[in-house]
């Protein structure tokens, strides 16, 4: 019996002939924690009596989610972490280079057909590298930072099979809030999520990363896109050693495969206060906006910033809306000030700030007063997220989002000339 991308790299890390409902104790290939985790996971492993990790170049730390610190116990809490990895060895941690996901792909610490677990639930966006990515709580973290083990149920595999072209003006992230609105979010829970056909193929590995990212919104426990050439050639001088590609065997078994005409997707906008509360555009036109953020581990890459930049330029943003923009990294963050990019998204009335997670995060940017809306990039809108439990957030792509910027209220993309 031929088996699904999961079963084959679980088999592999467990040195086990593993198929879907077997349990595993997987060797891990990278271990990563961030700020509003990583805390807890010392606590752990202070409790354990732990004294060492197992392997300290297989351990990243990303500080990401409030940074710069806008208190003295945010400060207090980043130095500790700094403290714990100059005991333990720990080389591979990060401060102000940007969200801990877009990091782990850029410095490549995610290696195809490996194991990569995060303390962070949108760590399955690795699967857009042809990883098995998945999030961990901090205990568990702190059980892999000290054994590099951890055991999995491997998971069944739903697969979206996407066909047709997908129209203008309509991205990876109406795809993926089109599928979590269809199936909820809990029709996918524990198992791995597979986007695949030619509309995917054709994606570039910043936009598989989208759809892998929101894979948790439906309960899953990995994303994952069949590794290509695109992921080959964007981790060429980034991961050490050679590459090796996962593919789905053609028997492989499917708990259920779902088609999806790319020609019938439109924009969609998840409405207040969950991600599968999704609807079409058209009942969302009209709602005003105080704030518009474009950033986050879903949609702060630069292809985001690009296409945002393309239809702010020449317009402003509208004088009752406030328009925060968050490269996803430090990176990203230069090559859009190369290309002009920042220049435009300023001189249209946005606020850049630094790399990170900001508003998303709630913690210190972007704060939502009470009956305020926002329209955001991110990948969740629960209440009280980015500030006030009294203010609403919507969530749509980065091309809405901007279009919407411009109008002052949520408007259909395809409907305005730019």
């Amino acid at each position: 019996m031929g088996k699904t991308i999961s079963e084959k790299i679980l088999s592999k890390a467990s040195g086990e002939d593993a198929h879907a409902g077997d349990f595993v104790n997987a060797e891990i290939g990278t271990a990563m924690g961030q700020d509003g985790t990583t805390p807890l996971t010392i606590d752990a492993i202070e409790d354990m009596g732990g004294e060492e990790v197992w392997d300290s170049e297989s351990i990243v730390i990303v500080m990401d989610h409030t940074i710069p610190s806008a208190s003295v116990g945010t400060s207090s809490m980043h130095k500790r972490m700094r403290n714990f990895a100059s005991d333990m060895g720990i080389e591979n941690i990060y401060y102000g280079e940007g969200i801990c996901h877009q990091i782990m792909a850029e410095k490549g610490h995610v290696k195809p057909s490996t194991v990569v677990v995060g303390a962070d639930s949108h760590t399955c966006t690795y699967g857009a590298l042809g990883a098995f990515g998945t999030g961990i709580g901090s205990t568990e973290m702190a059980g892999v930072f000290l054994s590099g083990k951890l055991w999995f149920k491997v998971p069944e595999t739903m697969k979206f099979e996407v066909s047709g072209e997908i129209p203008d003006r309509v991205t990876a992230k109406d795809l993926a809030l089109h599928i979590t609105g269809m199936i909820g979010n809990d029709g996918a829970t524990y198992k791995a999520v597979e986007y695949a056909g030619e509309p995917i193929e054709e994606m570039e590995v910043g936009e598989r990363m989208t759809l892998c990212n929101l894979a948790v919104e439906m309960g899953a426990k990995a994303g994952l896109v069949e590794a290509d050439e695109k992921v080959e050639n964007f981790l060429e001088g980034r991961v050490e050693g050679e590459i090796e590609l996962t593919k789905n065997d053609e028997d492989a078994e499917f708990e259920e495969v779902i088609e999806i005409d790319g020609e019938d997707l439109e924009p969609k906008i998840a409405f207040p206060h969950q991600v599968d509360n999704v609807k079409s555009i058209s009942e969302g036109e009209g709602i005003d906006l105080d704030q518009v953020f474009v950033g986050t581990c879903t949609n702060g890459r630069l292809r985001d910033l690009r296409v945002v930049a393309e239809v702010l330029e020449g317009h402003e943003v509208d004088d009752s809306v406030r328009m925060l923009i968050n490269p996803a990294s430090r990176e990203i963050y230069e090559r859009a000030m190369e290309e002009g990019i920042l220049k435009t998204l300023m001189e249209a009335g946005c606020i850049i700030n630094n790399p990170g997670c900001g508003p998303c995060a709630g913690s210190h940017q972007g704060i939502l007063a009470p009956e305020e809306t926002c329209l955001s990039t991110a990948n969740r809108n629960f209440k009280g997220r980015m500030g006030s439990e009294e203010s609403k957030i919507y969530l749509s792509s980065p091309v809405t989002a901007a279009v919407s910027a411009i109008e002052g209220e949520i408007t259909d993309p395809r409907e305005v000339d730019f």
